[in-house]
């Protein structure tokens, strides 16, 4: 993954550094089960523990090893010789590559997993403190983009806000998912290792012995696990679309913070662009990316074969540490959010009342006009201030209109009529929906 992208405690789960230490691990806690079990020595595992975990793995010594026999474990397991010594012999006994390869990556996995909860965390904590700010800021609500029936902003945060909720509980049973280990053998059926090997280093490393595990853990849990953050990702860029939408200049609602000394165009000194949304944006389409190879992954041939390997070691990193990233600047996104209740209110005005046309229709069909009939009289009403406000021609307004049509003031008076283009009727509400949110 780019530095541009990357925060440290994340791209430190995926350093080499990391991994090795992780792989030596996985062999330290079998060795000492092995022994336990009277397969190696104790003493034997009492070394592999003292020398292999004070020794600094060299990284580069490593890969120049794996340049001359192809294989990255063989690399790992004849430097980490060099540490322990003659007692290097009862290092991964009965093992596989795989055990050790797909073992680590269960651990990396959760660990990226406990940073992302924490990320999300973060962002429901600004989600929620906007939320409550803004609880009775009236905006209007729009579909298709068109300008629909009055809401709060509040209620805008705190739909996002549960969202992530939702997102959370996806990481945490997506973190539980991918939480296995396997250490059983060539191809799974622990003839040359013991179950009780792979149950002790599960218990060490915080994981779950993975029932069937062939030669591999089986890919469908890392498809559901990339799925899951595919879905994280996707409600990121809900949010940032909102906003972007928000900053347009013709609505300008809400806007991105713009600091001290920002530039907002190379060209155009007035700009002020919602960069960071748009941005994220972009990594989500990309968190989004490495799902689809993730789930090409779980038709393997037989007990195993590697085509899922590249596709890891490349999604793995990318995936987790971008959407670690996007989650803490979407983050700061709300926490520095401009919100602006003025514009709110004008453009909650700007359609001279015509966000208040199903009351109206409403309070007719009460009066006993048929649905049809108070649908035909509201709209032809509401569209001549349609037309004169899309035109930028000055005209009569809703209710006016209303009060000079003797159809509709045959059933509701000039004061109903009046009564009916109240905003607060429209926010009655707010505090069940506050309430089923927060409590």
């Amino acid at each position: 993954m780019i530095p541009r992208y990357s925060r440290p405690e994340m791209t430190a789960i995926w350093s080499p550094e990391t991994k090795f230490r992780i792989w030596f691990e996985i062999e330290a806690h079998a060795a000492d089960a092995l022994a336990e079990l009277g397969v190696i020595p104790k003493l034997a595992a009492k070394t592999i523990w003292e020398k292999g975990g004070a020794a600094k793995f060299d990284v580069a010594k490593i890969d120049a090893i794996e340049r001359e026999v192809k294989h990255d474990v063989i690399a790992f397991l004849t430097h980490l010789a060099e540490f322990v010594g003659p007692d290097a012999r009862f290092v991964h006994q009965g093992m596989t590559s795989s055990d050790v390869l797909d073992t680590c990556l269960s651990v990396q996995l959760k660990r990226a997993s406990d940073l992302l909860i924490a990320d999300t965390d973060k962002l429901l904590a600004a989600l929620k403190k906007r939320a409550l700010e803004h609880k009775n800021t009236p905006t209007i609500g729009r579909s298709h983009g068109i300008h629909a029936e009055p809401t709060t902003f509040g209620v805008k945060l705190a739909g996002f806000y549960v969202e992530f909720e939702r997102a959370k509980q996806r990481l945490i049973v997506a973190r539980d998912e991918i939480a296995t280990c396997a250490i059983s053998g060539a191809v799974g059926t622990f003839a040359q290792v013991d179950p009780r090997v792979e149950e002790h280093v599960a218990k060490a490393l915080g994981l779950k012995p993975e029932p069937v595990s062939t030669q591999v853990i089986p890919r469908d849990r890392h498809a559901a696990f990339f799925a899951a953050l595919a879905v994280v990702a996707s409600s990121v860029e809900h949010v940032a679309t909102e906003i972007r939408h928000l900053q347009r200049t013709e609505v300008l609602e809400a806007e991105e913070y713009f600091s001290e000394g920002q530039k907002g165009s190379s060209a155009m000194p007035h700009k002020r662009n919602p960069v960071l949304t748009e941005n994220l944006t972009g990594l989500a389409r990309m968190v989004r990316a490495y799902a689809q190879p993730a789930l090409e992954n779980v038709a393997l041939w037989h007990e195993r074969d590697i085509s899922h390997s590249s596709v890891e070691r490349m999604i793995g990193p990318d995936a987790t540490i971008t959407l670690d990233f996007a989650l803490n600047r979407l983050a700061d996104v709300i926490e520095k959010l401009v919100v602006y209740p003025e514009r709110m209110q004008r453009n909650l005005d700007l359609l001279g009342g015509l966000i208040h046309s199903q009351r109206v229709m409403l309070a007719l069909t009460q009066k006993g006009v048929a649905r049809e009939d108070a649908y035909r009289l509201v709209q032809r009403n509401a569209m001549p201030v349609w037309q004169s406000m899309h035109h930028g021609r000055a005209g009569t307004s809703f209710l006016d209109n209303l009060k000079a049509d003797a159809e509709v003031t045959k059933a509701l008076l000039p004061n109903e009529l009046e009564g009916l283009f109240d905003l607060a009727y429209h926010l009655k509400h707010v505090g069940t929906i506050f309430k089923r949110v927060f409590g």
